[in-house]
């Protein structure tokens, strides 16, 4: 009898190195998209408890690397893949396949005590780049302007400079930080800053900016009267299929879209 079983967990034992467990989902990528992705994996893993789903940042650009390169099954990007990038992967074997799961409204947010509450698309690009350095000259308080970034790795980071700076230089004093939350945090805490976070980190904290007269919301991105609109995306190695598949498939659902609004995004439908 001991021998059987000895033999049943040896033949056990090659059964896993042979075909290992195969129910582990991973993602990486844009902050943006992050609230979104663990809010829909924790719900999807309580109605698939045989299914583990890791989380992780890191932004936009770190997501699709780490898919080129296979070391994840989803990235999650805040800005439409690079044509160097479908190519890098198709060089590693990796077929990129693109799925909008949101909208987004990038926003503009300033300390609560700023008394300015409109700027316009040129206003923010003379600002970002250095044109505009005080907040008396725009109608606010004589005080200096702390720009506030994303770091070059953020999807977020490239969508502002394609809508906004048009490929332009950033002053060279700008805070280049890692992620929404970071933004979010200093500007708060810091009276002259300016920053852009994605709506879903917009909160009373801080104070949201109109463009050109509009504010950012699931109403002025849907009717496309708000200037800094975007998709959010997840990528992966080919159509999604088996467990990446259907977790996917529920974040386009009715409820995974339920909790894209929960998280304050905008959603498909």
């Amino acid at each position: 009898m001991k021998k059987i079983l000895t033999l049943i967990l040896s033949i056990l034992t090659v059964f896993l190195f042979v075909f290992p467990k195969t129910n582990d989902i991973t993602m990486s990528g844009s902050t943006t998209v992050f609230p979104i992705a663990q809010k829909a994996s924790e719900v999807f893993m309580d109605k698939n408890p045989s299914i583990n789903i890791t989380v992780r940042g890191g932004g936009s650009g770190v997501g699709i690397s780490n898919l080129i390169e296979g070391k994840v099954d989803i990235a999650n990007s805040s800005r439409k893949i690079k044509e160097k990038e479908i190519y890098q992967a198709k060089e590693n074997g990796v077929n990129v396949f693109e799925t909008v799961i949101a909208n987004d409204a990038l926003s503009i947010v300033v300390h609560p005590s700023n008394p300015v509450s409109d700027i316009s698309l040129k206003t923010l690009k003379d600002i970002y780049t250095g044109k505009i350095k005080n907040w008396k000259e725009i109608g606010g308080k004589d005080m200096s302007i702390v720009v506030v970034s994303r770091d070059v790795s953020s999807g977020t980071f490239e969508v502002f400079n394609e809508k906004i700076l048009e490929g332009a230089k950033y002053r060279e004093d700008a805070l280049l930080l890692a992620s929404n939350n970071a933004v979010l945090s200093t500007v708060k805490d810091t009276p002259g800053a300016i920053g852009y976070i994605g709506l879903g980190f917009v909160n009373e904290s801080v104070k949201a900016l109109k463009v050109e007269g509009v504010y950012p919301s699931k109403e002025s991105v849907n009717n496309k009267t708000y200037k800094i609109a975007r998709s959010l995306y997840l990528y992966t190695n080919g159509k999604p299929k088996g467990n990446i598949g259907k977790f996917i498939d529920f974040i386009l659902s009715d409820e995974g879209q339920k909790i894209v609004e929960e998280t304050g995004y905008i959603p498909l439908r």
